[in-house]
């Protein structure tokens, strides 16, 4: 009985080890994913591997969305008293570091309704904080924003499926799908 509660009590007394970036760290996270992106916001050719012989593809709809020609609004914007979007759209978050080149494509996502799916929990809310906090404890400053495209499927399922052909061209790091990929640091306890 009396082992039970040392143990208890050395558990309780060890808090669990931080994980904690510097800023080398940090630009070198953001370089590699900024080597894969830089040159699809400079407009560099997809390479697509698939053809569709039945009219537009899927690589046309991913083509027509420039996520730079997209207003950016703050991660906040859900909190205005009216809502600049509402119905379908994807939405993209992005930074926009001043040492690089081009912005940072963070997260890519789906909604049916543009005005609500911010509000509330949303996995990449806690990823941008943990983000935005190690930018912070490295004196790196950030300019995140979200951006509404509302020229997408009304149907649940055409949308996910330009959801994840955009993923599979940008690969956000705070995609589920693209998580591994960049090792993402600010994800590991979520």
């Amino acid at each position: 009985m009396q082992g039970d509660l040392f143990a208890t009590a050395g558990l309780a007394a060890s808090p669990p080890e931080e994980l904690t970036l510097d800023d080398d760290q940090l630009r070198a996270w953001q370089q590699r994913l900024h080597h894969h992106q830089a040159p699809l916001f400079r407009g560099a050719p997809q390479s697509t591997n698939q053809t569709n012989l039945f009219g537009a593809s899927s690589s046309d709809a991913v083509s027509a969305i420039n996520p730079l020609a997209l207003t950016p609004l703050p991660l906040s914007f859900w909190r205005w008293p009216d809502s600049p979007h509402a119905g379908a759209a994807i939405y993209l978050v992005l930074d926009r570091p001043a040492d690089l080149e081009q912005p940072l494509l963070l997260y890519v996502g789906e909604t049916m309704a543009a005005d609500r799916r911010w509000k509330g929990e949303h996995d990449c809310k806690a990823y941008l904080a943990a983000y935005g906090e190690a930018l912070q404890r490295c004196g790196m400053a950030h300019q995140l924003s979200i951006r509404f495209c509302s020229d997408v499927p009304r149907t649940t399922k055409a949308r996910r499926g330009l959801e994840q052909a955009l993923i599979h061209l940008w690969l956000p790091p705070f995609n589920k799908e693209t998580r591994q990929r960049w090792a993402t640091p600010f994800t590991t306890d979520l």
